[in-house]
């Protein structure tokens, strides 16, 4: 029962934070002749370190699931880049207003409600690696909870892993 409970609650907690996701890419590449992979030697993701280290070992398991292999000798590089950001809170507008004859008036007062959200944007490119151009890009934007326990932010960005290569174009083939 309480392995069930836990479940249930990783389930609302995912389900409820919505992840947007949008993709391009170039219709002319082949992706078929992308079968390994390997990190930009300079990635500087915007994560902290062990954010980093989270979602890295988050993207070798997904693209290994596809098929990838990690290589020194890659088809393609992966550079990830992200950026937090403070939403604006929502509000509450209350107004005042009359008028009389000819003559109109009001006044109007939004008042916020909770605290400013935070949202996460995390851009994953893949680049060929022998003609060092883009050929796929996807640009995760989700809700981000700055306390949020190590189990919460492994389970996040495993979510957010997800749901980006859920669209990949092709699988690899072996």
């Amino acid at each position: 029962m309480k392995h069930f409970l836990l479940a249930l609650m990783f389930l609302l907690t995912v389900s409820c934070a919505s992840i947007y996701v949008n993709y391009d890419y170039d219709k002319t590449a082949d992706f078929s002749k992308y079968k390994t992979y390997q990190y930009f030697g300079d990635l500087k993701t915007g994560l902290s370190e062990l954010d980093t280290k989270r979602l890295l070992n988050a993207l070798d398991s997904t693209l290994a699931n596809k098929g990838f292999a990690i290589s020194n000798t890659p088809d393609l590089l992966i550079d990830i880049k992200s950026s937090d950001y403070k939403s604006n809170r929502e509000t509450v507008g209350l107004g005042v207003g009359g008028t009389g004859g000819n003559l109109g008036g009001g006044i109007t007062i939004g008042l916020p409600l909770g605290q400013a959200k935070t949202t996460r944007v995390i851009n994953f490119e893949f680049v060929d690696a022998k003609t060092k151009q883009l050929f796929w890009q996807a640009k995760s934007e989700s809700g981000f909870n700055t306390n949020a326990s190590p189990e919460q932010r492994e389970n996040r960005l495993k979510a957010i892993v997800n749901k980006v290569f859920k669209k990949y174009p092709q699988p690899v083939v072996q």
